[in-house]
């Protein structure tokens, strides 16, 4: 099968692409694409993989579904299109950001933004993979592309990082989270667990979790530069 996806990706999860499952999802997708609104755009649907080469990974967050709403995904877990109202979970998570690293910064002479967008592809480009379990979605409907076989794609995607890397970092928010972490191998690779950023959890742990320091900090003993996630 034809799959428009970045050539390392392509080749680690060529079995995936041959698979009865993957021929009925493609078909159910394309479907869904000709009968109305679906997000993100076809050509953002693998942007999480097209902008962090499989060798270049070096943290997996991994969220559920994409944003179901006008404009709002981008192909990226947790992200919108730049200049889009940022969502509430990703609200928190720039304030959990500021809470963990900012004092940092300022005592390292780096000035947090004044604003800040919600397209992460300035994490992606450093290796941060923001993975969601589903790829697409249809308009204004939450889960409407689950249970169709992205679940079984993305998780063969983690099991192939998790076997073939070393010293990663995946960040593992909220019970649905937890549950794709089972494909993880924790003696090779630091997880980091916390509830999910929404604001019906995000006061449960998720703020002071301090995720992103750990993260640097692992990274760094292991010989990785830093993510600049401010």
């Amino acid at each position: 099968m034809n799959v428009r996806i970045e050539p390392s990706w392509r080749v680690k999860l060529a079995e995936e692409f041959e698979k009865p499952y993957f021929g009925e999802l493609a078909a159910f997708v394309k479907e869904e694409y000709l009968k109305g609104k679906v997000y993100p755009p076809p050509k953002d649907i693998f942007r999480a993989f097209d902008l962090c080469a499989f060798d270049n990974v070096k943290v997996v967050i991994l969220g559920q579904d994409p944003y179901h709403g006008v404009k709002q995904a981008n192909g990226l877990a947790f992200a919108v299109e730049e200049g889009i109202t940022l969502p509430p979970s990703l609200q928190n998570i720039f304030k959990e950001i500021e809470n963990d690293l900012d004092d940092r910064a300022e005592s390292a002479g780096v000035l947090r933004p004044a604003g800040r967008s919600g397209d992460l592809t300035r994490w992606a480009e450093q290796g941060v993979l923001l993975l969601n379990a589903t790829l697409t979605v249809r308009a204004h409907q939450a889960g409407s592309h689950q249970s169709r076989g992205w679940e079984e794609f993305t998780d063969a995607a983690i099991s192939a990082l998790s076997r073939e890397r070393e010293h990663l970092v995946f960040m593992l928010w909220g019970n649905y989270a937890k549950q794709k972490g089972a494909h993880i191998d924790r003696e090779k690779h630091l997880v980091l667990e916390a509830p999910h950023p929404s604001p019906f959890s995000a006061a449960s742990g998720f703020f002071g979790c301090k995720h992103f320091s750990k993260s640097n900090e692992y990274l760094v003993a292991h010989g990785m530069p830093p993510i600049d996630w401010l």
